[in-house]
């Protein structure tokens, strides 16, 4: 067997047994369940988590999102189906409450979501309608809008300030979007909830936007180093749907 050949029939084993596996394993397990040296499941291993085949939190492996790009259904998933491992990945990679929103109206309705295990954390309900000028989702939403849109938005939405920080007058809020349409990214700082710092992007399927994604982080654990990085898993996560 080929060592390309060979390297392709480990990366397949190391799927199906951890999708397999009812349980999170350590490189450890795998290596002795499958024969793999351990130099190398580690290289295979990175390959899957990049790819988002697999997920690694801490020192355990789990299936990713991406395996659900592989599957063939007779009738097509839901939003909410293909929203789901994205928000599930993202969650993984930052334990922060991940979700994944859509305007309905002017609100924003939560369709999927994941809370962070920490016990500070925020969290929301799949279903609930939130208002959209004060959540960093309900931002990204608002960037996909024309002109004529967001013309109505402004003249027909009630925008309550819901926190001392909260933006509600049109000019703040069009700064804001317009902020948000250059950086890619929409971001809150305690406007929805006091503590809570909210990072979004839109997501697009094709070239269609269909949703946000964002993170929740209380600022008690939101350093450069965090901030930096949820901006950079939203991305990759929002990416996974469009490919």
């Amino acid at each position: 067997m080929s060592p390309a050949v060979k390297s392709a029939t480990r990366t397949l084993d190391i799927i199906e047994y951890v999708v397999a596996t009812s349980r999170p394993l350590v490189a450890q397990e795998i290596a002795v369940a499958l024969g793999i040296p351990v130099s190398s499941l580690s290289y295979l291993l990175a390959t899957l988590v990049e790819r988002g085949y697999i997920v690694r939190e801490g020192r355990r492996y789990l299936p990713g999102p991406g395996l659900e790009r592989l599957q063939t259904r007779r009738h097509g998933p839901t939003l909410a189906d293909r929203a789901a491992p994205l928000v599930q990945w993202l969650r993984a990679q930052l334990n922060e409450t991940a979700s994944f929103l859509v305007r309905v109206d002017w609100e924003a309705e939560v369709l999927v979501t994941q809370s962070s295990s920490h016990a500070l954390r925020y969290s929301l309900d799949v279903g609930s309608r939130l208002p959209l000028h004060a959540l960093a989702g309900g931002r990204a939403l608002l960037t996909l809008m024309d002109d004529g849109d967001l013309a109505r938005y402004f003249a027909e939405s009630t925008r309550r300030r819901l926190t001392p920080s909260t933006i509600t007058n049109e000019n703040g809020l069009r700064q804001a979007i317009a902020q948000a349409r250059d950086a890619g990214i929409a971001e809150t700082d305690e406007e929805y909830s006091l503590g809570i710092h909210g990072m979004a992007c839109v997501v697009m399927s094709g070239d269609v936007p269909v949703g946000a994604l964002s993170v929740a982080i209380p600022k008690a654990r939101l350093t450069s180093d965090r901030h930096d990085k949820a901006i950079k898993m939203l991305q990759r996560a929002a990416a996974m749907l469009d490919s």
